[in-house]
């Protein structure tokens, strides 16, 4: 990398001219989003986990409308969910209080509303047939013939890990980069298992001991608000980092009036399975308060269908406290810009914190 133009191998081969990947967010990220990051140099992104194929197609095309630029489409590739009847029912009454202060009832079932890559034909045959210039994964990653059929299709690939066992199944899978996703990251948790042991490692930790034993390209993600963020990840060894909430006051992001208001003020955040069933790092609000035993949430996706049910009454009666407000742990650090300013600054930030001294 030289200071001048801030190019590593990974961000030469994106066609980069910052080493800046706006983070998916499922949600959150838009494709003007996206095409705007794109086209200021870095590499914005789009989450799909959260619908189905044709609107993930509709998605590609409206950013594609918008930059010539590569852009990242992200996956989720979660084990589907256990269904257990009881334990839903039981998690339907613990929130059964929290409804009724809004004057609702929850659900009477709940659904697995988000499918699985792992077991989505539909949308491995879109991908085949708009072949995006990246398509990343999380929760975990696909079998192995997907990942051939995108490879093959000239498909360049990443994927998050937040060990260095998980970095290194990355890597045995053919998986073009890694994407070190530390424990301040806001949003979802990566980790392959969310039931099994969470080292917790940090996104600085977790870079260097990737980019030291792996012999692929790395991607900090998790913390990083500025440029000298940027800059100490850079240091470490990574080949670009990777921002999400640094993104999402920006006007293309679709957040909602809450969850910016939100973030304006935040102070804390706090890892909850409480809202989806997963852990994932969200501002403390309403909904973490309820802080429950991990055994007691009924299994993600499907908690995630009583957690929009919640938030969608509490909404209509003004309460924006129960939404999916999520933030990394340098969330107070958080500015409001459209998305072209951002990465623009960034970099500036960037250099300086690069600059001899």
């Amino acid at each position: 990398m030289t200071l001048e133009t801030m190019m590593t191998p990974l961000a030469d081969r994106l066609g980069l001219t910052l080493p800046i990947i706006q983070a998916p967010m499922a949600g959150t990220s838009t494709p003007a989003m996206a095409a705007a990051v794109s086209n200021a140099g870095g590499l914005g992104s789009m989450g799909l986990g959260a619908v189905d194929a044709e609107a993930a197609r509709s998605m590609i095309a409206a950013a594609r409308g918008a930059t010539n630029r590569a852009f990242n489409v992200n996956l989720f590739c979660h084990r589907p969910a256990v269904r257990d009847a009881a334990r839903e029912a039981g998690w339907i009454d613990r929130l059964r209080p929290h409804f009724a202060a809004y004057g609702a009832e929850p659900p009477a079932t709940l659904a697995e509303i988000y499918r699985s890559f792992v077991d989505d034909d539909a949308m491995l045959a879109m991908l085949l047939d708009t072949r995006p210039a990246i398509v990343s994964f999380h929760f975990g990653l696909p079998g192995a013939d997907r990942i051939a059929a995108l490879r093959d299709a000239g498909i360049i690939l990443f994927a998050s890990a937040t060990s260095l066992a998980e970095g290194r199944a990355i890597a045995a899978a053919g998986i073009d980069a890694v994407v070190a996703q530390g424990y301040e990251a806001g949003g979802h948790r990566g980790i392959f298992d969310p039931d099994g042991p969470d080292e917790r490692l940090g996104t600085m930790a977790l870079t260097r001991l990737l980019v030291r034993s792996l012999d692929r390209p790395v991607i900090a993600a998790g913390g990083i608000m500025d440029g000298a963020g940027i800059a100490a990840a850079l240091t470490l060894g990574a080949e670009a980092a990777q921002l999400g909430t640094a993104f999402v006051g920006c006007p293309e992001s679709a957040a909602d009036q809450g969850y910016r208001a939100a973030l304006a003020t935040a102070e804390r955040t706090v890892m909850t399975r409480a809202i989806s069933g997963r852990p994932a790092r969200s501002i403390v609000n309403r909904f973490t308060a309820i802080d429950p035993d991990p055994a007691e949430v009924a299994p993600y996706p499907v908690a995630y269908d009583a957690g929009k049910a919640l938030n969608a009454a509490a909404k209509a009666k003004g309460e924006a406290g129960y939404g999916a407000q999520w933030a990394g742990q340098a969330a107070p650090l958080a500015r409001s810009m459209p998305a072209a300013e951002m990465v623009e600054l960034l970099g500036e930030e960037m250099r300086a914190a690069l600059a001899p001294r």
